[in-house]
């Protein structure tokens, strides 16, 4: 393991068994001291990327793993469907600064059972582990109506935006370009062929209607610096 992914050993007995994955330090901190709090949950682990992380739900066999979608290396979306093929028992709970209505509904596709903004991670988390571990989903009260009128096709006139329209890995392509990588540091980072990122892009400008690739870069520096990615 890395020096910052670990595998807490004061686990208290007969207590829910929670791994951490998040890239900031402090955040993993303040989690794990707010989850020691609860008496019936304890931290099993804490990890940083998505190899760390895997490594930690193979040993450590957590009951809920608490998931950001922006890594060290790796992304969650790809961490939580690996979870999900891996340990289909495992619950998860996404912490993001990224918005929800964006992320949200991609979260729980891939395998997620709730997603809480860190803006209000310290008021709600407890409440989301608790829920999600009833096997329930918890989502914001805006982001259920928003789902729930979607299913019953009750709200039709909801227009998509352009970036809504991309798929999980077209978002992920978008965001590192808007990081300033390269098409080879993406096809490296993602262990996709240049070929296949070349393809992606292609469709990216295609559905956000940009006419070549220097208005895709600056589209996408302008959406990672809105959105903090």
């Amino acid at each position: 393991m890395t020096e910052t992914t670990t595998a807490t050993t004061s686990t208290k007995p007969g207590t829910i068994r929670i791994l951490i994955v998040d890239d900031h330090p402090i955040v993993r901190e303040g989690l794990a001291a707010r989850i020691a709090r609860q008496p019936e949950l304890s931290v099993c682990g804490e990890a940083e990327d998505v190899a760390d992380a895997m490594e930690l739900v193979k040993s450590q066999r957590p009951d809920l793993v608490i998931v950001d979608l922006s890594l060290k290396s790796g992304q969650g979306i790809d961490l939580i469907k690996r979870i999900k093929a891996k340990a289909p028992e495992t619950k998860m709970i996404v912490s993001s600064m990224y918005d929800e209505s964006l992320y949200a509904e991609r979260a729980l596709r891939a395998g997620a059972m709730g997603y809480i903004n860190k803006q209000e991670m310290s008021e709600k988390m407890i409440d989301g582990i608790r829920q999600v571990l009833e096997g329930k989903i918890y989502l914001s009260p805006q982001m259920t109506e928003r789902l729930l009128q979607r299913a019953v096709g009750a709200a039709p006139q909801l227009i998509q935006s352009p970036i809504e329209s991309l798929s999980d890995r077209e978002l992920e392509i978008f965001k590192m370009i808007g990081k300033g990588m390269t098409t080879r540091q993406i096809a490296n980072d993602l262990h996709l062929s240049m070929k296949t990122v070349e393809t992606h892009r292609e469709n990216i400008k295609s559905k956000l209607d940009v006419a070549n690739s220097a208005e895709l870069s600056r589209a996408a520096v302008q959406w990672v610096m809105e959105n903090g990615a």
